[in-house]
């Protein structure tokens, strides 16, 4: 299994739509952001982070391919940005639906809940966004903590 940064990463909007599925929304933090893919015998999954302040990172996009889920993919992108980024910020952070399947997630690679940007969805999106049933309204922001 390899993780590295790619610089090319339109070529990778299918991907970052699994996990953001408006383009336009993408757009806003692609261009500025890092991205790394997880290459295990064939690209797995990706994660996109951003520069917030001199102290937080934030997770902009994690996206796993469907038949690549459950499999510690997704939370082996997270521990190598955390261990990548210990020494130059001290928070990371995620921002993210109310879903019962992403904080869940979260939750278990180590994130506490942080704060809520009410009506995210609503007001920053096209169309309604849904995920495993829930109809996303209020952005939840978790955060970790990289100092070992």
């Amino acid at each position: 299994m390899k993780i590295y940064q790619v610089k090319d990463k339109k070529k990778y909007i299918p991907l970052l739509l699994l996990a953001d599925e408006q383009e336009s929304m993408i757009e806003k933090y692609v261009q500025d952001s890092v991205m790394y893919v997880l290459d295990d015998g064939g690209i797995k999954g990706e994660i996109t982070v951003l520069k917030i302040s001199d102290d937080i990172l934030e997770i902009k996009n994690l996206a796993v391919y469907p038949q690549f889920q459950r499999k510690g993919y997704g939370k082996a992108l997270i521990d190598f940005v955390c261990n990548k980024f210990k020494d130059t910020y001290s928070i990371l952070q995620v921002g993210t639906g109310d879903s019962p399947l992403t904080i869940p997630f979260y939750e278990k690679c180590g994130f506490v809940k942080s704060h809520t940007v009410k009506n995210f969805f609503v007001d920053n999106y096209d169309h309604p966004i849904i995920e495993n049933g829930v109809i996303l309204v209020d952005m939840i922001y978790l955060k970790k903590s990289l100092y070992i």
